[in-house]
């Protein structure tokens, strides 16, 4: 039997019907399996031996435990499932956490506006020490003990000041956000408090007065926002994950700027509450991580109901059946944006997402029509509408007179016309009943029958902007980079951003004469609720690029 939070799912193993009539065994194996895994599924029991064999202690050829060994050295790789392995064969948290702080140390020569906040190095030791002494054991270790992650400056750390990049609104929280008293109830190491563009208020991570973040490919180019810092910290390897937040697209745009992977999960999935609101009604916590795989992990450990999130869902995530036999073990339905909307990307974004579809093709994916006008009506809800007003709602109603003076010119350009719409209750009902028909429409593209897909496809964003650029167009340039991102938090869907290779930099600026190479990205969107099988398929295919 397969044990899921929440859920039970009957299972069986292949070898343990070895001996059986086979003329039986097999008719009934196939039974189980009936309606792509409707009651369940069969499996060999190889694969799970095979996953397990690095956490099992070996034994000498008489019976006796093999002596112990000499510590890992440390090999550099901060993975949460690498790290896993080499605490338990030994490694120290304190060897890695050395290495780290001199890679923070290098990397703010390289990138200095990285940190709004970085803990001191004596007491992020004393933390570690702190876990080696609570746990001996190192074959029983806790899920993400000596990881080090960091922080989004706009969640609550019980003592350090919260900022959300803007110093008007700073305070200092007494309690810490949920989610991450759950990390470190779990073994995590927290090292800092990251960029981002402020009151999390756009997508190119150039909105900061703590300074502007680059892409770890080229710093010429913008790390994206609003969770920018999150980003560079977890691709320039400085963490293995951070905690995030994504309101329009703010995990998932930075991420496919720099290589790494972003996860939006559905909406009230992982309690918002400590989060400083950016659009309440929209705001998400985001998990930013070096692979598909970490990123499902931390999420496994945050998922649960909180009552005092106003927007919490009472309902688990869907642990939608497993396709294990035959052809269904490999397949998925898959929609992407028609060729018109795909009109505004970079001609080599469009090459390397029709790269990505083959890809996708190759690996049992089945290209299926849908209908795109929900995704493209909800996006351009949210700001052409009244739910921009949303990030003022927030905010007293005498905060932007007062403080307007102290904010950076791009976001008080924004409020201001924001406020110069003079926008309506009877506007913002019916962007409410709008909302309402785009999500229904939406829910039937993913509706689990013969004409719904398993996940929609999109380029995580049209083009990677300079900074130059931005600095030039700063409205413009960002609006651009939210065409295939806005619209997931209106319909409620989950998103996962995922490296799907790299191109030449001469591809994207034909004058430059520069060398090297700038990532690009696709992201899985899945219905809401629908994150387990979302992940899931964003894995395998992270997997093979």
């Amino acid at each position: 039997m397969s044990v899921t939070k929440d859920s039970f799912m009957a299972g069986g193993v292949a070898e343990a019907t070895a001996g059986y009539n086979a003329d039986f065994k097999c008719p009934t194996l196939d039974m189980i399996s009936w309606s792509q895994g409707l009651f369940g599924f069969v499996a060999s029991l190889q694969p799970i031996l095979d996953a397990l064999t690095p956490y099992v202690a070996t034994t000498s050829p008489t019976g006796n435990a093999t002596p112990p060994r000499t510590p890992p050295p440390f090999d550099g790789d901060i993975s949460i499932s690498k790290l896993r392995i080499a605490y338990r064969n030994g490694l120290s948290p304190l060897s890695v956490l050395e290495s780290l702080f001199e890679s923070i140390e290098k990397y703010q020569h390289i990138d200095p506006a990285v940190w709004i906040h970085l803990e001191d190095k004596d007491k992020v030791m004393q933390r570690a020490n702190m876990l080696v002494a609570q746990s001996p054991d190192l074959k029983n270790l806790p899920p993400l003990f000596g990881v080090p992650f960091s922080v989004k400056d706009s969640i609550d750390i019980n003592g350090i000041p919260t900022t959300t990049a803007c110093p008007p609104l700073t305070h200092v929280p007494s309690v810490s956000a949920p989610v991450y008293d759950v990390l470190l109830r779990e073994g995590a190491i927290f090292i800092g408090k990251t960029n981002l563009d402020q009151l999390a208020t756009g997508l190119t991570g150039c909105r900061s007065p703590f300074g502007i973040t680059r892409s770890v490919l080229n710093r010429n180019y913008i790390s994206g926002g609003s969770s920018s810092g999150n980003c560079v910290s977890v691709g320039a390897g400085l963490v293995s994950f951070s905690l995030a937040t994504d309101t329009a697209g703010s995990a998932r745009v930075p991420s496919g700027f720099n290589g790494v992977v972003g996860y939006k999960p559905t909406r009230g999935l992982v309690s918002a509450m400590g989060v400083t609101p950016a659009c309440l009604s929209l705001d998400c916590v985001a998990f930013i991580a070096g692979n598909v795989q970490d990123a499902r992990t931390v999420w496994d450990l945050c998922v649960g109901f909180d009552e005092n999130d106003r927007y919490a869902k009472i309902t688990s995530p869907l642990q939608r059946h497993v396709d294990a036999i035959g052809e269904a073990a490999a397949s998925f339905k898959f929609g992407i944006p028609p060729p018109e909307a795909l009109a505004i990307c970079a001609p080599v974004y469009r090459r390397k997402f029709h790269e990505a579809i083959q890809k996708l093709q190759t690996m049992g994916g089945r290209l299926t029509p849908i209908d795109w006008s929900p995704f493209e009506k909800a996006g351009k809800l949210l700001y052409e509408g009244t739910f921009v007003s949303e990030r003022l709602a927030s905010l007293p109603d005498d905060w932007f007179m007062k403080n307007q003076g102290h904010l950076h010119p791009v976001i008080r350009s924004i409020f201001e016309k924001v406020i110069a719409r003079n926008s309506t209750a009877i506007q913002a009902y019916r962007d409410l009943q709008a909302k309402a028909l785009y999500t229904r429409q939406a829910e039937k593209v993913f509706a689990y029958d013969s004409a719904g897909v398993d996940v929609v496809v999109v380029p995580t964003a049209p083009t990677h902007w300079t900074v130059d650029q931005v600095l030039a167009d700063p409205i413009g340039t960002n609006s651009t980079l939210g065409e295939f991102t806005h619209f997931g938090n209106v319909l409620d869907l989950c998103a996962v951003a995922v490296p799907a290779g790299t191109y030449p930099l001469s591809e994207m600026a034909a004058e430059s004469h520069e060398s090297g190479v700038l990532p690009f990205s696709i992201t899985f969107l899945g219905g809401s609720r629908m994150d387990a099988k979302t992940l899931e398929i964003s894995r395998r295919f992270h997997d093979v690029m």
